[in-house]
């Protein structure tokens, strides 16, 4: 049945791939079997059939080179016939808005997507997410003051619409922290953190902005949260190694600058190691 999926008749070999696949014992065969299935069903336009042969290789060989590569362009192709059917289908919905929003936010056109995003808001106001967006992209253009502020309305609009968006409180935890209005950042960190008790980056700027407020006891407790979340930020044995000198406990404050210079160096090693393979991986002129 491989050779004859292989030879171009998918449509009589499909539903074959599919029983025997189930049966394979032999890592190879089903391999083939499965890839065989993926390339027939995109060929025949039957996205879940390719969608379940993609799911079972990925499940039998989950860091196969030939199996990811795969598996991202048939996504790829399956997003993109997607958004042709919804765009010919429905095109006034406000979905169509926002995937021209997102494809436009992708090329770095930020202004054009900020448009769109607001058409969105336009039809769907309580849609949620969509101020969280324009409040990002607001901040990712010019670092103006206006900006800035215009970024801070959008994320007090998404709590409106969406009260659980912990990424809306830590952004406005960071621009009030930025500020130094201290009171205010922590507000919005604690927040933060427990929306998202995973929330690394949020205990570390709760614990900064108690740190930059002269609370230096306080920060212990969200920053030790944060440093057995994510011990790899050296941010956090910085902060952590400051607010344990501040308290007097002097060893606890050696042992956590040494382990900031050990992931800062672990950093800087990797992006050089990522630097030296880009480089390497460069055609010959």
């Amino acid at each position: 049945m491989a050779q004859l999926a292989e030879s171009g008749h998918c449509r009589e070999s499909l539903p074959l791939l599919k029983t025997a696949i189930a049966h394979a014992a032999d890592p190879e065969i089903k391999k083939r079997l499965g890839l065989d299935g993926v390339h027939c069903g995109m060929a025949l336009h039957d996205l879940d059939s390719a969608a379940a042969f993609i799911s079972s290789l990925t499940k039998a060989f989950p860091n196969d080179p030939e199996v990811l590569y795969l598996t991202v362009h048939v996504y790829s192709d399956l997003s993109i016939r997607a958004s042709q059917k919804l765009m010919v289908s429905a095109p006034t919905a406000y979905q169509v808005r926002l995937l021209n929003g997102e494809a436009l936010e992708a090329q770095g056109k930020y202004d054009q997507a900020i448009t769109e995003y607001r058409e969105v808001l336009k039809r769907n106001p309580e849609l949620p997410d969509i101020h969280d967006r324009i409040g990002r992209l607001l901040l990712a253009g010019p670092k103006t003051e206006e900006n800035k502020q215009a970024a801070r309305r959008e994320f007090e609009e998404e709590l409106k619409v969406n009260p659980a968006n912990s990424g809306a409180e830590y952004i406005l935890g960071e621009l009030a922290r930025q500020d130094q209005q201290f009171p205010v950042a922590i507000g919005h960190f604690e927040k933060a953190t427990k929306l998202d008790p995973q929330f690394a980056d949020a205990f570390i700027g709760l614990g900064r902005s108690m740190l930059e407020a002269g609370r230096n006891a306080d920060a212990l407790a969200p920053l030790r949260t944060a440093e057995k979340l994510r011990p790899d930020i050296p941010a956090v044995h910085l902060y952590l190694g400051t607010a344990y000198s501040r308290t007097g406990n002097k060893e606890e404050a050696r042992r956590e600058f040494a382990l900031h210079e050990q992931t800062s160096d672990k950093i800087r090693q990797m992006k050089q190691e990522i630097e030296t393979g880009a480089a390497g991986s460069q055609p010959e002129k």
